[in-house]
């Protein structure tokens, strides 16, 4: 099988690309550098005025578009807000011009998105038959993404759109920056502590992707986090645990809004999210638990 990814050398796309190479499946990754093979991986120029992708493809069976500025690339002030926004729509849509200019259309499209789409709650539990859409700017950018990409089934393509929630990794994501006051010997509860955290292995991530690939009646929007999500203060607790440290200073929610403005967000509210259409499909999780996915992490 051959894999388009785009963002293919980003976080989850490493991942991605790591599992299914191990898997004996040829790799495509879309760069705005210059056209290369290296370490078994075909890397084809795209976005750029000279590219044409679709000529150096020819054939794939399957595309995953990961491509997008990172939400946690700093404050979101209105210019990286459009700069998140766009960069999500322009990926989307050369995606679809290669996909048209193909001969042989690829199966199936797999689509990053977010639970952020899901209204912030302590109450509520979300799962993909949830209708509720936050009426926020990142509410808007994830439905909008998952609309550009819907819009690629006109060509007889499946199209699958994974809402990630927080995904949880030694070096990268938000994990690092969760554990650093711990490591600091200050760690502490962010905010209230009753935030949900619907968190997921970044090795989980990766299979699931690889899993909605290969699984032709995974269809539409499918929620991509663990089983078991926990309260802020709950996490906290098995995060401190984990790396053997006591819990001090809570961090209050005020320094976080001054700090990070809109982006605090991301660690003060959240959203408490089931992945029932995976379940449903039969895909198993390898971390359940927050205690299990961290302990891997942290040796």
């Amino acid at each position: 099988m051959k894999v388009v990814i785009s963002g293919g050398t980003g976080f989850v796309g490493t991942a991605l690309t790591t599992l299914l190479k191990e898997q004996g499946h040829d790799v495509i990754i879309l760069t705005r550098s210059e056209s290369k093979v290296q370490d078994g991986v075909q890397y084809v120029q795209w976005l750029t005025p000279t590219s044409n992708p679709a000529t150096e493809i020819k054939q794939a069976d399957a595309f995953v578009n990961l491509a997008g500025v990172s939400l946690n690339s700093g404050r979101w002030t209105e210019k990286r807000k459009f700069e998140i926004y766009d960069s999500r729509m322009q990926a989307t849509i050369a995606i679809a011009e290669i996909i048209e200019a193909l001969d042989t259309k690829p199966e199936v499209l797999v689509n990053a998105s977010a639970v952020g789409i899901y209204p912030t709650s302590t109450s509520a539990i979300y799962t993909e038959s949830s209708n509720a859409v936050a009426d926020d700017f990142l509410g808007k950018t994830v439905r909008d993404w998952e609309r550009m990409a819907h819009r690629i089934e006109r060509f007889g393509v499946r199209v699958a759109t994974g809402r990630f929630g927080v995904i949880l990794g030694r070096d990268e994501g938000a994990l690092p920056m969760m554990a650093l006051p711990y490591k600091m010997h200050v760690g502490g509860v962010v905010g209230s502590g009753e935030q949900w955290l619907s968190w997921v292995h970044i090795t989980d991530v990766a299979r699931a992707l690889y899993f909605a690939i290969i699984t032709p009646s995974l269809v539409g929007s499918f929620n991509i986090t663990a089983p078991q999500p926990l309260r802020m203060k709950d996490f906290s607790y098995v995060l401190s645990t984990v790396l053997e440290e006591s819990e001090w200073l809570p961090v209050p929610e005020l320094p976080l809004k001054l700090a990070l403005g809109e982006q605090s967000k991301l660690v003060l509210e959240g959203q408490h999210v089931l992945a029932s259409k995976l379940a449903r499909e039969g895909f198993n999780f390898r971390y359940e638990t927050a205690y299990e996915a961290l302990s891997n992490i942290y040796g």
